[in-house]
């Protein structure tokens, strides 16, 4: 079920993958545009002679300056699948049409002199470094990502696991303590749950009663967690709960033991996980290999006492 903050579930923790990476977490997927299947044994090389226009033909020339069929696969490669999914003779005309486009708009701005921008120029340096980064983490991390390997991760993460208990809950959300024993003492003289869900509390859910469904205890914040999990099933908390999100009160409805997750309901998320990991561990790796001096905002010289706060104003 789809839900919108402030469902008290743990917030997610931010990646530190670029979002060029999302293809590594991503299952393999077709042949780009213009590519047919790879053949099941590794093609041979090209016959003597074999010119490197036959496998990457020249699909346009704009002042003479070559367009290849790659550079045409490699931005279909970014369009989202709905696009993807056009026939290739839509597709490729427009593809074509956009390429030569900005081809004549990259010929007019060298000749107005922008690249030789300076502003310009510290740009075209970012994306450069971008480029590279994604790159190397392309080639450090994505070979240990492969369907083989997220198998082998399920299966060893998974033997010998114990079925997780779930609990089946409602809850209702409020803003301050004296509303939540307010409702606890309307529950506790018999008034339903649910109705006074959908009358008081300020969560999204409250319409459907406050019903959150099955979840882990690791699927929420602590606090919340901890109350729920606590509770026998028709059992409601008698004193409100405080989290981050504001007052709880909490019925747990049912109880049970989660079947352990089958490999294609797990392996997206660990695929991605693997990932995440893989780079960090990359990103460490290189760090470990360079020198790195830090300075203040005024810049001088940080301390490992120093907090990022601005110079101070110059004074008139």
């Amino acid at each position: 079920m789809l839900r919108l903050l402030p469902d008290p579930r743990r917030p997610a923790t931010a990646l530190v993958i670029p979002a060029i990476l999302a293809v590594l977490a991503a299952p393999a997927a077709g042949p780009a545009f213009g590519q047919s299947a790879p053949p099941a044994a590794s093609p041979a090389a090209p016959a003597a002679g074999a010119s490197a226009a036959a496998v990457d033909p020249v699909i346009a020339k704009v002042n003479g300056q070559s367009i290849h069929l790659s550079e045409l696969q490699a931005l279909a490669q970014t369009l989202p699948d709905n696009l993807r999914a056009m026939p290739p003779q839509m597709l490729y005309p427009m593809l074509l049409d956009q390429m030569i486009d900005g081809r004549a708009l990259v010929i007019e701005a060298k000749k107005d002199g922008l690249d030789k921008d300076p502003a310009v120029a510290r740009q075209v340096s970012v994306a450069e470094d971008r480029v590279l980064q994604s790159a190397m983490l392309q080639k450090v991390v994505g070979p240990t990502v492969t369907d083989d390997a997220v198998k082998a991760r399920f299966q060893k993460d998974q033997a010998g696991k114990a079925p997780e208990e779930e609990v089946h809950a409602r809850h209702i959300l409020v803003g301050s303590e004296a509303e939540a024993k307010k409702l606890i003492a309307e529950l506790n003289k018999g008034a339903d749950f649910a109705t006074l869900a959908k009358q008081n509390s300020t969560d999204p859910g409250g319409k459907d009663g406050g019903d959150l469904g099955f979840f882990k205890k690791d699927d929420m914040v602590p606090e919340f967690a901890a109350a729920a999990f606590a509770l026998k099933p028709g059992e409601i908390t008698q004193t409100p709960v405080h989290t981050q999100f504001g007052w709880h009160v909490i019925k747990v409805e049912e109880r049970r033991a989660a079947p352990p997750a089958t490999f294609d309901q797990a392996k997206d998320e660990l695929r991605q996980k693997m990932v995440q990991e893989g780079v960090q561990q990359a990103v460490a790796a290189a760090r470990a290999q360079v020198t790195v001096q830090k300075y203040n905002m005024d810049g001088s010289p940080m301390k490992a006492t120093d907090t990022a706060e601005p110079p101070p104003a110059p004074k008139p």
